[in-house]
């Protein structure tokens, strides 16, 4: 898939990915990987400049956890502040999904 059709959606890809539970950037790229069937990957150099981003604007928290077997991993976790943005972002990608699919008179459900 073209990567530009991806940007502007990975800030709200990413929150709803951390939503259930903390998460770290490897688990993040192979949950859109495998949620999307294939279609979406998420490369270090567009993950890791988003997972900063959202941290900063308060959306996301991290802390470090170190394991008695393997390496230390930075975990995620969505704020409260993340989940209000992460809904108002689902909003906008509804009404954008429902006049694109309008114009090029796609069904949702149907391709």
């Amino acid at each position: 898939m073209d990567s530009r059709l991806l940007t502007g959606t990975v800030d709200m890809i990413i929150l709803h990915v951390v939503l259930p539970a903390p998460t770290y950037g490897y688990e993040i790229t192979q949950a859109v990987l495998r949620r999307s069937g294939g279609s979406l990957e998420l490369k270090e150099g567009s993950l890791y400049p988003a997972l900063h981003r959202l941290e900063r604007a308060g959306l996301l928290e991290s802390y470090w956890e170190e394991p008695e077997a393997g390496r230390r991993r930075k975990f995620y976790r969505i704020t409260a502040e993340g989940s209000r943005a992460l809904e108002s972002k689902r909003k906008e990608w509804e009404h954008f999904a429902v006049g694109v699919n309008g114009v090029l008179g796609v069904e949702f459900g149907v391709a």
